[in-house]
């Protein structure tokens, strides 16, 4: 590991006030600018979000302007930031990599404040024509220089301080989008300058896979990629998903035809067979630049990778050499920044949401800060094993990320800013923060194996998760009510008249017909529905009641096996795990979701509510499996049964249903208007049944 060289250094606060003599604080922003670049370039650990580094940095651009002695040789302001590992091998750049004027006026002014100094360099007055730009994304990734030579790639270099760079050749080979040969005719000597970066499915992806290793996950695809790129060994490079654009060129020798302009430049770097973005254009004067900025803001998180900007560069390349460079930086381009994505702030507290589906959500109350466009209070946290990874603790200073219309999230925690008495305090822990128990209902809380996040096991209980619990219990392959959607669900819940599921047959139509765009007829027909759903089977009974892991196929299992519902709630783990294809995961989820007294009372309430099953519809455990063995095919229209409810029947019965008719089907069960499955049926010679047959078949095992 690197050392910090800067870890016995004074660290923190803002350092000598306005106050101080700008000596002392020209001092101190030069030291804390340094230690910022030193963990952001040669770590690739960053302390702060960028956003606080340009704020010191341009105060002390302004400090050295309006005090030209306190200017040093070693300032930040003086050279393009970057440091050197010293564990890879240093190359000179034949032509310096510097970096661009920053404008971070981030409104369409920025643009028109660019073209008005272009304007005056070249001495134009207000009826000459335009200026012409290519416009390009701000790409946030590691800056890189490739020299090829014959065509060949030859070198690989990083940044580095502008002068000096990295030797990265061997670990940039294994990066797939950057051609070891280029294509067609190219000039004998070429550096094509770029940007290697990390898309964000790739970037999640990564993280996925970590976590599945048990591994620490990355915080961001910027640092992601740098550290990827200047890695001592090749192999870790090509374990991580690289990109690369190219933006630029550097020396060049032999170039017969030679573009004129930026924008043929860059066609010309994507014949050659470089990536190339094709998010560019070429614009005339401040009005084009302003809508290049305002149309990229729209799409930016759209974009599958970060940008924190987009770049403005004078097309025509003999006017930039014409316009040159003022303190290492051309004057002839300049990056338009966006509203910073990441900011830091105070954590002043965290709370725990439970979602709808009982998921608890440790969330961050946060002194207000403006991060990406709004004002944020809030963000999520994701969870206890992200809380202890980053070590987060009440009264840190955090950095907090917004982009677009993403929740906010805390990204990271500013050790240095960390207080004596946050540093002695112990590690935030949800289950200790809530004893356990649910903030909204009180029931345990339980966090599966192998799972990362703590869930309430009061699921027919638990207010916030009363409208999904609602829906569920309620769709068609439930307890089937016909009409009970999600609108109507949130008009009976934000109304009072629904807090738990027995609450539903406690409707009549008066109640109903009062609700927003409920007519008579449609609270009738609700009515009617709910009546009708009291009459199911066991299976659909304990699928609507939301167990967490019994899904459909769990529910029927478990039908057939107990038979009855008091012996599935009393069922111990080792009788659940007798079941077949009940695992030990579901078996605690089931034992666990029957310990919980609200959840056993809510049961008892439906039951009193009138809901019913016959027993030789739900099964009776090994006793009676009439059907067993038996293959069924469904068609045409049943008298009194749904498909649905003859399809649960047979599979609670030990039966299977199949879509279509073959020699293995045992009966086809017809109703009115069967069609093609009916005649198959007959040219086979399998037995035809209607409803009645059926249900004589069911009660062979009565």
């Amino acid at each position: 590991m690197t050392p910090d060289l800067f870890a016995h250094e004074p660290q923190g606060g803002e350092g000598p006030g306005a106050a101080a003599p700008p000596a002392e604080r020209a001092a101190w922003l030069r030291e804390q600018l340094q230690r910022y670049d030193y963990h952001y370039y040669v770590l690739d650990a960053p302390l702060v979000p960028d956003a606080e580094y340009d704020r010191l940095f341009r105060e002390l651009q302004a400090l050295e302007h309006a005090h030209p002695e306190l200017q040093t040789p070693d300032s930040p302001t003086q050279r393009v930031g970057g440091g050197l590992l010293d564990e890879l091998p240093k190359v000179r750049h034949r032509v310096p990599m510097l970096s661009i004027q920053t404008e971070t006026d981030t409104t369409p002014a920025g643009a028109f404040a660019f073209d008005a100094r272009i304007r005056k360099r070249l001495g134009l007055g207000p009826d000459d024509p335009p200026v012409e730009y290519a416009a390009e994304l701000k790409f946030d990734g590691l800056a890189i220089s490739l020299r090829y030579e014959e065509g060949v790639l030859v070198r690989a270099v990083t940044r580095g301080n502008g002068e000096e760079g990295e030797d990265v050749t061997a670990n940039v080979r294994t990066i797939r989008q950057i051609p070891l040969r280029l294509q067609g005719v190219v000039p004998p000597v070429l550096e094509a300058r770029g940007e290697i970066y990390m898309r964000r499915d790739d970037f999640e992806r990564l993280n996925q896979r970590r976590r599945e290793a048990g591994e620490p996950t990355f915080i961001n695809p910027r640092n992601t990629a740098a550290g990827a790129v200047r890695q001592l060994d090749p192999k870790v490079t090509a374990a991580r998903p690289l990109s690369f654009f190219a933006y630029g060129i550097g020396e060049v020798q032999g170039w017969r035809g030679e573009p004129s302009t930026h924008s043929a430049l860059l066609d010309a770097l994507a014949h050659f067979g470089l990536p190339v973005s094709h998010e560019r254009a070429v614009v005339r004067g401040g009005d084009g630049l302003a809508e290049f900025h305002a149309r990229i803001a729209a799409k930016r998180d759209q974009l599958p990778f970060d940008i924190d900007g987009v770049v403005y560069k004078v097309n025509s390349l003999a006017l930039q050499r014409q316009l040159g460079f003022r303190n290492r930086e051309p004057v002839w381009a300049v990056a338009h920044k966006y509203p910073a994505q990441e900011q830091m702030t105070l954590l002043r507290d965290i709370e725990v949401q439970v979602g709808r589906t009982g998921k608890l959500t440790p969330v961050a109350k946060l002194a207000p800060v403006f991060v990406g466009g709004v004002t944020v209070t809030n963000a999520t946290l994701h969870n206890q094993d992200e809380i202890r990874r980053k070590d987060v603790r009440i009264g840190d200073t955090v950095i907090v990320r917004r982009a677009g219309d993403v929740i906010p999230e805390v990204v990271s925690v500013v050790l240095e800013r960390r207080p004596p008495e946050v540093a002695a305090s112990e590690p935030w822990d949800l289950y200790a923060r809530l004893q356990g128990r649910c903030p909204v209902c009180g029931s345990d809380i339980v966090r599966e194996e192998g799972e990362v996040d703590w869930r309430c096991t009061g699921g027919l209980f638990c207010a916030a998760q009363r409208k999904q619990a609602l829906l569920h219990f309620a769709q068609r392959r439930a307890m089937d009510i016909e009409g009970l959607g999600e609108k109507l669900v949130d008009q009976l819940v934000d109304g009072g008249l629904v807090r738990t599921l027995p609450d539903l047959y406690k409707l009549g139509v008066a109640k109903l017909a009062q609700l927003e765009r409920m007519a008579d007829k449609s609270a009738q027909n609700l009515v009617q529905a709910l009546e009708k759903s009291k009459r199911t089977t066991l299976s659909r009974f304990l699928f609507g009641l939301g167990i967490r892991h019994v899904g459909e196929a769990t529910a029927k299992d478990l039908a057939r096996h107990f038979g009855r519902l008091d012996r599935i709630m009393d069922a111990s783990v080792e009788e659940l795990l007798e079941v077949p294809e009940v695992g030990p995961v579901v078996a605690q989820s089931i034992r666990t979701f029957f310990d919980q007294p609200h959840n056993r009372e809510v049961v008892e309430q439906l039951r009193a509510a009138g809901i019913t099953w016959e027993e030789g519809e739900a099964g009776r455990g090994h006793e009676a499996q009439p059907l067993a063995g038996l293959t069924f095919v469904l068609t045409g229209t049943l008298p009194a049964l749904t498909r649905e409810e003859a399809k649960a029947m047979i599979e609670a019965a030990g039966g299977k249903v199949a879509g279509s008719v073959s020699k293995k089907t045992s009966y086809v069960v017809a109703g009115e208007e069967a069609g093609s499955k009916l005649t198959k049926a007959q040219e086979l010679g399998v037995p035809v049944l209607d409803e009645a047959g059926l249900r004589a078949l069911l009660n062979q095992g009565a």
